[in-house]
């Protein structure tokens, strides 16, 4: 044998003659009365290493498809940003032309600046994080949106309390941009030009779309920040829409449609916000995955949502599997059949084919509001 190692059974009263090693030199003993194991060394190899050249190759791929993987994520992630800033510096220049004269975001307009909405078509779009573009609300409303979302922050210094602060995350957030600068005055400037006070009439609810007066624009407040304090300004914030009408609300039964209608999600206290059984003019965005968990309908809520993967996983191979498009479908049924509208957000947004097939996939099983980033490829659908 070339090497390693050979364990060799002695029985007793047998000699063995190993390797030239004579056993008559050694008088018997005791031990010679047992079997005994010899362990004889080898100094070559002791035939391992062809299970290490077996396994090294199984270490070899999985170490490369671990590096190709995250090679192919990091690319991604790239791709997207990139693709993200392009689409926002095309939405900027477009919105430029429009909007140079407002200035700073959340700035009043004046004259007949509303004019660029005489010829907008509105469409099913939510603005996701609306706040992200150069000038939030009017962006979207330029692309037909019909619903924008405005992330909300309170804070107890006393310098900063009697303001929401409207960003994504805490160190994003501007001292002139607020909810009332980016969203509730520039609403109250267009609705007052869409519904002039003279004297034969002082009243009327024509929405923010000259082609569609009667479409309600969804004000999606993200509460951020402690739920029952944030949500609180948030009602209280409200009240310049509130005394002139403007607010969709549920009163003695009956939801009365207006221009604008409020949800609020994130950190919103149910219990809270259906404290008011008589009167309320803003609604919750239910929980679309889990709505028979609780009392929500039409009476408290407007939206049910949930998140695309959350609700019914992966989308890897750039398309929804049919027990995926099942449970969506069945989803938007029950949404329905409570008079709520369903939305999914966190949607893949790259690749571009894979995030077209999920929105037209989604249209298609009847969702009613599709969240978008990309505002403006979403505008371009063949919306009908």
């Amino acid at each position: 044998m070339n090497g390693g190692k050979v364990w060799s059974s002695v029985d007793r009263g047998v000699s063995a003659d190993i390797s030239g090693v004579d056993s008559r030199a050694a008088p018997p003993t005791q031990e010679s009365n047992r079997n005994v194991i010899t362990l004889f060394d080898f100094d070559e190899g002791d035939g391992s290493g062809s299970s290490r050249k077996r396994r090294n190759p199984w270490i070899i791929c999985v170490v490369t498809f671990a590096f190709t993987f995250l090679t192919i994520l990091f690319v991604m992630d790239i791709a997207l940003r990139a693709g993200r800033r392009t689409w926002l510096k095309e939405e900027n220049a477009a919105v430029d032309k429009v909007f140079s004269h407002l200035g700073e975001p959340g700035s009043i307009m004046n004259g007949n600046h509303t004019d660029f909405l005489k010829d907008v078509t509105p469409k099913p779009i939510h603005s996701h994080n609306d706040y992200w573009r150069k000038v939030p609300l009017f962006s979207a409303l330029q692309q037909g949106c019909i619903s924008v979302e405005a992330d909300v922050w309170l804070f107890e210094q006393p310098e900063r309390r009697d303001h929401l602060y409207v960003g994504h995350d805490e160190d994003s957030l501007k001292p002139d941009r607020t909810f009332q600068s980016l969203y509730i005055q520039p609403l109250v400037d267009i609705l007052a030009r869409q519904n002039p006070i003279t004297d034969s009439y002082n009243f009327s609810s024509r929405g923010v779309f000259d082609v569609a007066p009667n479409q309600t624009l969804t004000l999606l407040v993200d509460v951020k920040t402690a739920g029952s304090e944030t949500w609180t300004k948030v009602i209280e914030q409200l009240e310049p829409l509130r005394e002139r009408g403007w607010l969709t609300h549920f009163a003695n039964g009956t939801i009365h449609k207006r221009p604008i209608t409020v949800v609020c999600t994130g950190n919103t206290p149910f219990d809270l916000l259906v404290q008011n059984t008589t009167y309320r003019d803003y609604f919750f965005d239910a929980p679309l995955a889990k709505l028979s968990d609780g009392p929500y309908d039409a009476t408290n809520s407007y939206y049910a949502s949930v998140s695309l993967g959350g609700a019914v996983g992966s989308t890897w191979f750039g398309s929804l599997r049919g027990d995926q498009v099942g449970k969506i479908r069945r989803q938007v049924g029950e949404a329905h059949a409570k008079g709520l509208k369903a939305r999914y957000w966190d949607l893949p947004e790259w690749p571009v084919t894979t995030r077209n097939h999920i929105w037209d996939t989604l249209m298609e099983e009847g969702v009613d509001v599709l969240n978008a980033d990309d505002i403006k490829a979403a505008a371009k659908r063949e919306w009908k």
